[in-house]
C-alpha cells in the first residue's frame, strides 16, 4: 500500500494535469468556433465550383484533347495520395482515423499491383505512415508555424501536385481528411482531385452558363485553381475537426482525472485512518501494559 506521503503528491500531480486539461479544452473550444464557421463557409465556395467545372466539362465538344487534370492521362497505374493530418497531438481519434482510412486505400492500390505514392502533410501522419511505407512517402510537408488554415498553404501543396502531375509522376490523385460534422463525430474522407471526379453528380437544369472565351481555354486556368480550393477546403475541415477531437478528448481527461482524484482521496482518507487507529491501539496496550 502506497504511504500517505506518496498518496498526496500523486493527488496533487493529477490535480495538476487535470488543470492543463481544463484550460486546453477552453482553448480548443475558443479556436472550434472560428475554424468551424471557417469550414461552413469554405464549403458552398468548392461545391460551387464543381459545378461551374462539370458544366463546362459537359460543353466540351472534343473529350479526347479535354485539359488533362480533368480528363486524367488514360491509366491509373500510379497513384498519388495526399494524407493530411495535424502537427500537434492531443486531438483523440483525430489522426489515427485519417490513416486507418489511407492504409485501407492504400492496401487496395498495392493488391491491385498498382504503384503508390505519398505526400504527408502534418508531422503526426508522417510519424506513423513512415513506420510501414516509408519507402512510398515522398514529401513530408509541415505548417506547424501557421497558426490557421489559409490559401497560401494550400496552394503550396496543389502547385507541388500539379507540378508532378505534369511531370508525369502520377495518374490518379486523392485527398485524406476528416470532414467535420461535430465535436464528437469527424468523418474520414478520400476524394480524387485528379482526374476530376464527378461521379454521381448532375449539373442543375436551373443553372444555366454563358461561357467566353471557349471552355478549353477558361478550364486550363480554372482547374489548377480548383485543385488548390479542394486541398484548402480539406484543411479547413481538418482544422475544425481537429479542435473538436482535441475538445472532446480533453474533456474526457478532465473528467477521467477528477475520478482518479476521488479514487486517490478516499484511499488516502482510508490510510490515515487506518494510520491514527494503529497509532490509538498501540497507546491503549502500552498503557494497559503499565
Amino acid at each position: 500500500m502506497a504511504s500517505l506521503d506518496d498518496l498526496k503528491k500523486r493527488i496533487a500531480s493529477v490535480k495538476s494535469t487535470q488543470k492543463i486539461t481544463k484550460a486546453m479544452k477552453m482553448v480548443a473550444a475558443a479556436k472550434l468556433r472560428r475554424a468551424q464557421e471557417s469550414a461552413e463557409k469554405g464549403r458552398p465556395y468548392s461545391e460551387k465550383m464543381n459545378n461551374v467545372i462539370l458544366n463546362l466539362s459537359n460543353g466540351i465538344s472534343d473529350k479526347e484533347n479535354a485539359p488533362k487534370l480533368l480528363s486524367g492521362t488514360g491509366q491509373e497505374k500510379t497513384h498519388l495520395c495526399v494524407v493530411m493530418t495535424s502537427d500537434r497531438g492531443l486531438c483523440g481519434g483525430f489522426n489515427s482515423n485519417i490513416i486507418k482510412k489511407a492504409k485501407s486505400y492504400f492496401a487496395k492500390i498495392l493488391d491491385e499491383g498498382k504503384e503508390l505514392k505519398i505526400i504527408t502533410v502534418g508531422s503526426k501522419g508522417n510519424d506513423q505512415l513512415k513506420r510501414v511505407y516509408g519507402d512510398k512517402i515522398i514529401e513530408n510537408i509541415s505548417f506547424k508555424e501557421s497558426k490557421n488554415a489559409n490559401y497560401f498553404d494550400a496552394n503550396k501543396v496543389g502547385q507541388m501536385v500539379i507540378e508532378k502531375f505534369e511531370a508525369g509522376e502520377f495518374d490518379v490523385c486523392t485527398i485524406f481528411y476528416n470532414q467535420f460534422k461535430n465535436v464528437i463525430t469527424q468523418i474520414p474522407q478520400a476524394q480524387q482531385i485528379i482526374p476530376l471526379n464527378n461521379d454521381g453528380q448532375e449539373s442543375s437544369s436551373e443553372e444555366s452558363y454563358e461561357f467566353e472565351p471557349d471552355e478549353d481555354e477558361i478550364l486550363s486556368n480554372l482547374l489548377p485553381k480548383n485543385i488548390s480550393t479542394q486541398i484548402f477546403k480539406a484543411m479547413l475541415e481538418n482544422s475544425a475537426s481537429e479542435q473538436g477531437s482535441r475538445m472532446s478528448a480533453m474533456d474526457n481527461a478532465t473528467r477521467n482525472a477528477g475520478e482518479m482524484v476521488d479514487k486517490l482521496t478516499i484511499e488516502y482518507n482510508r490510510s490515515r485512518q487506518a494510520a491514527i487507529t494503529k497509532e490509538l491501539i498501540e497507546i491503549i496496550s502500552g498503557a494497559e501494559s503499565l
